[in-house]
Order: structure tokens, then sequence, then C-alpha cells
């Protein structure tokens, strides 16, 4: 029966990954319903505010009276309370599905385990932790978020053959890439799963990003500038200052917020990263990546606020320059990227 249910577990998990960077602040979720050994219906939660993937397994199935006599995997715990749709679990409860098999508890205070009371209370049976780690992986954002208080957080930087990470003078507003056009595609892909991207004063006047998502379909995550002065604001012609994006500046002593321009005042004779992930915290975003410079990358290392690294080593030498951070930690996977190396790090 392990085998079995590891199987539909599986499928509940692969279907939850359809949802990646669509559903904040919900969890990503899959559903599977099996009826006489066949899968008669299949969901995920595919974005905020719309139904959660059991309501979809349900409404996939083509027979509703099958439905008592079936089992239904999901791979997080099925809600059971009120917020933008209703409760997962008065659904299931109403259709009279014999059995839930739940990947992992859902670590929300407003779930924990309520869920699953309210299953067993109406006389269904439940089973439990199936595939727990992977189903607790698949949402590593949420967990994080629910349980530490504060965002997933990813650095990534791309490095040089000898290790540096910028040359030794740079013209202002003039990035020079590391990485190739294959790369530089892969990030704009993660910038659309995950909800905000942090970058530090030096960064910004350098390389004047954007930081969006223009070479990959979706949402452009809400960027974080670190200026402790406001000295960005005297370079008007900043993409980071046209209003286009959500985009939140932490500094000394904030201005009066203006469209999509957000100011935050923190003390930068204190922990800065805390701060920053506490104040993102409030803000509701779950996941950011820091994508540098070195002085900022090396602040979330050393205060050890960081869950995954991705790094890029490009085929260019610089021979002097920017050097990478420091990061003293072995690489979980390598990966070519046409002539790049990706490497990713993770915390254990």
């Amino acid at each position: 029966m392990t085998e079995i249910h590891e199987k539909y577990m599986r499928r509940c998990i692969q279907l939850a990954k359809n949802g990646l960077g669509k559903t904040y602040p919900n969890p990503l979720v899959g559903s599977v319903i099996i009826w006489n050994d066949k899968i008669i219906g299949e969901g995920w939660h595919q974005q905020s505010g719309k139904p959660h993937a059991e309501v979809n397994a349900i409404r996939s199935v083509k027979n509703p009276e099958k439905l008592k006599d079936s089992t239904m995997y999901v791979s997080l715990e099925p809600c059971s309370h009120y917020g933008k749709t209703p409760p997962c679990s008065d659904l299931i409860i109403q259709h009279q599905i014999k059995k839930v098999v739940i990947g992992t508890t859902d670590p929300n205070p407003q779930v924990a385990g309520e869920g699953i009371k309210k299953l067993k209370a109406h006389g269904l049976r439940v089973e439990t932790g199936i595939l727990e780690e992977e189903c607790k992986d698949l949402n590593k954002r949420f967990f994080t978020f629910q349980t530490q208080k504060r965002p997933y957080v990813i650095l990534k930087w791309a490095q040089t053959q000898d290790g540096f990470i910028a040359p030794a003078s740079q013209e202002i507003g003039k990035p020079i890439w590391i990485s190739n056009a294959y790369s530089k595609q892969l990030v704009h892909k993660w910038r659309s799963e995950e909800q905000s991207i942090l970058v530090g004063l030096n960064t910004a006047l350098k390389d004047n990003p954007q930081l969006n998502t223009r070479l990959w379909e979706g949402e452009n995550p809400t960027r974080i500038l670190i200026d402790k002065d406001l000295k960005s604001l005297s370079y008007p012609d900043l993409h980071l200052l046209d209003q286009k994006i959500e985009t939140i500046i932490f500094c000394k002593k904030p201005q009066k917020n203006q469209e999509n321009l957000i100011f935050e005042g923190i003390d930068f004779h204190k922990d800065i990263p805390e701060q920053i992930l506490a104040r993102l915290y409030e803000h509701d975003l779950q996941s950011i990546i820091i994508e540098g410079g070195q002085k900022t990358l090396q602040a979330f290392i050393d205060a050890n606020l960081w869950d995954e690294a991705r790094v890029f080593t490009g085929s260019s030498y610089f021979k002097d320059g920017i050097k990478a951070p420091y990061f003293p930690h072995p690489a979980n996977a390598r990966i070519s990227v046409n002539q790049d190396l990706l490497q990713v790090y993770e915390k254990g």
C-alpha cells in the first residue's frame, strides 16, 4: 500500500508544480482522486483567489457518484477555514469521500491540523505523512514564511573563471555580462517564480537593472533596493525608480510613499539583513532573490540568512576586479547551461 500511496502522492506533487509563481500567498497543492485503482480526477491550485486543488480535482470527476467510494490524495492538509474560498474539508465531507491521504500538515496557524481533525470527526479515514519531506520541499517558501517568519532567501550571482563578479572599472549604467544568454533567460524564469528581488545601491547605479521578467512570461517580482541615504533619487533615469513595478527602498530616513515606490526606514547600525527580512515578512513576501552586489550578498551569507544559492561561472577571466562572495559550502548540484556552469547550493 505504501508504494501505491507514494505513486499517487508523486502525481500530486507533479500537478502542484504547475502553479509555481502564481499562487502566492497560498501554497502549491496538487490533488488526485482514485476509484477502483484508477485516476478519475486531478487538480491543482492555479492562482490565489481561485479554487483550491481539492475543488478542481472534485470538479474534474465525470461521475460524482463515484466520489463516495473514492480515495483523495492531496499534497497538503485540506483547509478548514473561510478565506477567499470556502473550506476544502467541508467539500470533501459533503461528497462523502471515504478516505483522504495527505502528504503533510499545513503550518499555517489557521489550519495546523484542524482540517485533519474535521475530516476525522465526520468519519473519514485519514492517513498522513506520505512523502512528507518531498511535500514540505514543494512548499519550502511557504513553510519558511510560516515557521521562520521571513521570506525564503535565494542568493544568486555570476562569477568569472578566476572568481570575480565585476571588473575593476565599469562605465555607469552599462552592465558587463559574465553569463551567457541562456543563463540570463533562466534567471528571468526564476524571477517569475519568486515574489521579490533585491540589489544594493552600487549594483543599481553601475548596472541600472530592470529586475523584471521581460525574457520570460510571468509576474514581475517586487523590486527591493538598499539605499541608506537615498542617493538613487539623484539618478532619475534609474529603471528601479520608473514606478512601473512595486519597488521597496530601504533607507535611513524614509520619504512619503509614491505610486509603486515604498520607503522603509531601518537602523543601519544594526543587523541589516534581519531587519529587511522582518519588514518583507510584514509585506507578505514569501520569497526573495538576492542579486547583489558582493557586499550585499556577503551580508546575508555572514548572517546565515539564506536557504539556497545559485551561482553561475562563465567562461571569461577578469584578472582583477570585485571578488565573488566568500561562500565555503559544497554544491548540491552542478548543471551545464551551454558554456556556463551553474552550481546550486541548498542549506541542510
